[in-house]
């Protein structure tokens, strides 16, 4: 999602499959509808979530140069002021699609939430530069890892007034538990673009009466489930990059603390006011849909697979099944392994030619249903 501003000079950043920085525009706000139709089939998803996603389909580019941006700032903000983050004056048209998509993203709780003010991270500063390079070259070097694509998505942190300065200042930290670290691994969570909600009742009210929530961009590689109750604080091994809560409905994206200044941008701020007690308008998970159409054996996809791939790479799917069999692996382990040898094109292909299954493409990924496992 980039942002076209014509009052902004934005520096581009969307990493694409050759690992390299792309120059391209797109208006987030008009593009958002075709995502959300997309998400609601995430419901139906078996394997994976839609971790082929590429960034230059929906990238909010920064700027390096706090000059870049006009902007006066009301007293009431004059905190923020000079402390590496400008306002963006309501009307302005980047101001405009932020705030939109937060608005979105909390479902009935929009209808009692006021924005009172937007303002973007400027990134001046040695440090605060420091930061932007370093993202951008975790972005590029996670790029050739996963094959061309970071997997770098939007998502919400809520935090504090003070949270907001120290982040801004000095970057994510942690004393003991991260913010917002509460089931699954120990991290810092953030909730996807689609579920601002999630954040919102995570942030901290302050002695004005408002809140306040960042928009970042992660990056995310290699996603692996992390159940809840899990005291997780790293990769389970090195072919995975960051945490997800599930795979098939995602609403919370788990950075490691080792992590958290390298593969977190924050970006925006957005400060609201919300009715004080934010628990009865809590996002309720929805429940998952489980296919309805007939199993393929996981057998019977090893004969089928064993036509096109080298008995070196069917050797090693029957060795990641049976670690999921005596449980060595977990379930989404194994399926990560069979779409990274296999990859989703085979696997549609053969899945619609032996059982005539339907698959969906969600942003961008080819997801499966009716495999056994």
């Amino acid at each position: 999602m980039e942002i076209n501003v014509n009052k902004c000079q934005l520096s581009p950043l969307p990493v694409g499959r050759n690992g390299r920085f792309k120059h391209r525009c797109r208006d987030f706000a008009s593009d958002y509808p075709r995502r959300q139709s997309k998400n609601e089939h995430m419901e139906h998803i078996d394997i994976g979530d839609s971790v082929s996603e590429t960034t230059n389909e929906r990238d909010i580019s920064v700027s390096d140069s706090e000059s870049v941006i006009s902007g006066s700032i009301t007293p009431k903000f004059e905190s923020f002021a000079g402390r590496g983050l400008i306002r963006l004056e309501e009307g302005d048209k980047e101001h405009d699609i932020i705030k939109n998509r937060f608005m979105l993203g909390l479902g009935p709780l929009g209808r009692h939430t006021s924005i009172i003010a937007v303002h973007k991270n400027s990134f001046s500063g040695f440090h605060r530069q420091a930061r932007l390079q370093s993202f951008k070259i975790f972005s590029e070097s996670m790029s050739q890892k996963c094959n061309g694509n970071a997997n770098i998505k939007y998502a919400w942190y809520g935090t504090s007034r003070d949270g907001v300065h120290r982040i801004i200042s000095h970057g994510f930290g942690h004393c003991g538990n991260p913010e917002n670290s509460k089931l699954n691994g120990c991290g810092l969570h953030l909730s996807p673009e689609n579920s601002s909600i999630d954040s919102v009742v995570a942030s901290v009210l302050d002695g004005s009466g408002l809140r306040h929530v960042f928009l970042c961009r992660v990056i995310l590689g290699n996603m692996e489930e992390i159940l809840p109750g899990s005291m997780q604080f790293h990769p389970s091994s090195e072919d995975f990059d960051s945490g997800i809560d599930s795979l098939s409905a995602p609403s919370r994206y788990i950075i490691w603390n080792t992590h958290m200044n390298s593969h977190i941008l924050p970006e925006y701020v957005i400060s609201f006011r919300a009715p004080l007690c934010l628990k009865g308008f809590q996002r309720i998970q929805e429940r998952v849909v489980k296919p309805t159409s007939a199993w393929m054996p996981f057998p019977t996809l090893i004969s089928v697979l064993s036509r096109f791939l080298t008995p070196t790479s069917i050797a090693y799917i029957e060795k990641y099944h049976n670690d999921y069999r005596t449980k060595k692996i977990t379930r989404p382990h194994l399926i990560q392994k069979v779409r990274q040898i296999a990859g989703d094109k085979l696997l549609v292909s053969v899945i619609k030619s032996c059982r005539n299954k339907q698959f969906k493409v969600v942003k961008g990924s080819r997801c499966l249903n009716g495999i056994l496992f």
